[in-house]
């Protein structure tokens, strides 16, 4: 019983994880369908203030989560006017602002990556934090992956719960069902776009934050994350927030079974067979409504 509690537990933390990096992504391509394929560079930035304020100053990296998110939604405010106001305002159509987002997210991914890696190197850092285990249930689960686990769940949970209650999150919502109808009810584009753009590059840098804790992190670890993101929104549902969180703990679970049959470095092949038999089974999404 305690190898399967184990086994769940530890594809459930994975897909925490995964969950809070895709709803960052989600609420850009949903909301403004800006394809930023550069998104997994901002968890990695997030990664390595976080390994630097505990390194360097001695920070409590969960005390330090709060500035990593202002900080990248700071940095999101800039580089949405800088690199996407103007695709977003300009575009004739969503295929044509999908495209040049596509391109310019590709560029401004080598851009972050190599500055990181002239500044810090490409080597592997890391730190150790709460490495001590933790009994539950006759399984051991390492601290530091269970406070991930926590704080990326209660971090997607409380954005579910903005979404839904606040005045904020329902101009949001009501951009995503039509942008038409929404601007036609005085809803300000011009507000509401970079402020989610630079929401969701915050929900990145938390997730890099929580990774630095876990993982060693280097200047290439963040486009993984970015594939991963897409597949857990096509399981969640194009601009479902509830779906992104229940998509990244299945997806989570689904590779840590799969793995555990078959063998680790399967797992990017597993995650793909998902993503492609969602696609043709059931394109709107396992958690959306048709």
């Amino acid at each position: 019983m305690g190898f399967w509690l184990e086994l769940v537990a530890s594809g459930l933390i994975t897909g925490g994880i995964y969950a809070l990096v895709a709803l960052g992504l989600n609420l850009q391509y949903g909301l403004m369908r800006i394809m930023n394929i550069s998104h997994g560079e901002f968890l990695m930035l997030g990664a390595y203030l976080t390994w630097l304020a505990h390194t360097v100053l001695g920070t409590n990296p969960v005390v330090f989560l709060p500035v990593v998110a202002l900080a990248l939604f700071a940095l999101g405010l800039v580089v949405y006017r800088l690199c996407f106001r103007q695709i977003a305002r300009n575009a004739p159509s969503v295929d044509v602002i999908e495209a040049r987002s596509l391109l310019v997210g590709f560029g401004l991914m080598y851009l972050v990556q190599n500055a990181v890696l002239l500044t810090w190197g490409a080597d592997m850092r890391g730190y150790s934090f709460l490495e001590d285990a933790v009994d539950i249930g006759g399984a051991r689960f390492a601290g530091n992956r269970l406070l991930a686990f926590g704080f990326a769940v209660g971090a997607s949970l409380a954005l579910l719960a903005f979404l839904r209650w606040t005045i904020f999150g329902k101009a949001v919502r009501a951009m995503m069902q039509s942008p038409t109808g929404a601007q036609l009810v005085g809803i300000d584009t011009s507000v509401l776009h970079p402020a989610v753009f630079g929401a969701g590059l915050a929900l990145a840098g938390v997730a890099g934050g929580l990774l630095s804790m876990v993982y060693e992190i280097t200047p290439s670890m963040g486009e993984p994350y970015t594939v991963t993101a897409l597949i857990v929104i096509t399981l969640g549902g194009l601009g479902s927030a509830g779906g992104c969180l229940a998509g990244g703990l299945l997806l989570g679970v689904i590779e840590a079974f799969g793995m555990h049959f078959t063998s680790p470095s399967l797992k990017m092949l597993l995650s793909y067979g998902v993503f492609i038999a969602v696609l043709l089974l059931r394109p709107q999404g396992l958690f959306a409504r048709k």
